[in-house]
């Protein structure tokens, strides 16, 4: 019994980081294909923005055929409020992350936590390469995508480019991705480290937040659909990749001994 033991449980072992793999090539190619879906059917973006428009007359001094209106939910104080609070939020966390690594390294020898180091450096790692690189200095910065409210379909100067276009003239900050609901999405992905001990105190409301930031970016007319349903997802995609490479390598270490 002891020696199938051990057998049962070293094949789970190996099969464990092919199981994270397999989830991040899921994770991958959904958002290849929703990207895929949101640049074929452009109208989604649209229709989704337009739920949150509301137009009003021009006046006299507008130019023939112009648009007017806004997103009055960006008005709102109290959405205002928790959109700033879900902004800062992740950078908070990840500030006792920080010190939380710096804690682990701190101990020796059998005091070391090392699996509990390395679930802090995937989460603070898909933090730095997803929200802050990708999205923020990469994707944000040079695909050019206007945001609905800048657009002129939504009372703004700018054509509509769709979702992974680089046709778009805006310059600077865009609209592909939303970087606050990649850093939503982050926040997600963290619950897969919870205790189960504290599951139903932290669960639904880190969920929660992970869901009414994006869908309020929405409403605000600062990203389309596809922007923030691809920014949240991005992170899951880091998150699973960074995660299956360091199993991997624990479980290549882990052989060796």
């Amino acid at each position: 019994m002891t020696v199938f033991s051990k057998n049962r449980w070293r094949g789970l072992a190996i099969r464990l980081p092919k199981t994270t793999f397999g989830a991040f090539m899921l994770l991958f190619w959904t958002w290849w294909a929703l990207l895929a879906v949101f640049r074929a059917f452009p109208g989604i973006d649209i229709y989704f923005s337009q739920l949150f428009f509301v137009a009003t007359d021009c006046g006299a001094t507008a130019a023939a055929g112009s648009i007017c209106g806004g997103f009055p939910y960006r008005d709102v104080a109290t959405f205002d409020l928790l959109r700033t609070i879900f902004f800062r939020l992740p950078y908070v966390v990840a500030i006792v992350m920080v010190w939380k690594i710096i804690e682990c390294h701190q101990q020796h020898g059998a005091t070391f936590n090392a699996d509990r180091a390395r679930k802090l450096k995937v989460a603070l790692g898909t933090l730095l390469i997803g929200p802050v690189l990708l999205v923020n200095v990469v994707l944000k910065e040079h695909w050019g995508r206007p945001r609905p409210i800048q657009t002129d379909i939504f009372g703004g100067a700018l054509h509509f480019a769709e979702a992974g276009s680089l046709a778009g003239k805006c310059v600077s900050n865009c609209s592909f991705i939303s970087g606050e609901a990649a850093s939503a999405g982050w926040l997600f992905c963290l619950l897969i480290f919870v205790p189960k001990s504290l599951r139903y105190a932290l669960v639904p409301p880190v969920a929660a937040i992970s869901i009414l930031t994006p869908a309020m970016r929405l409403s605000f007319g600062a990203h389309y659909l596809s922007d923030v349903v691809l920014g949240w997802l991005s992170s899951l995609v880091v998150f699973a990749a960074l995660l299956a490479l360091t199993e991997s390598q624990q479980h290549q270490k882990n052989s060796e001994i």
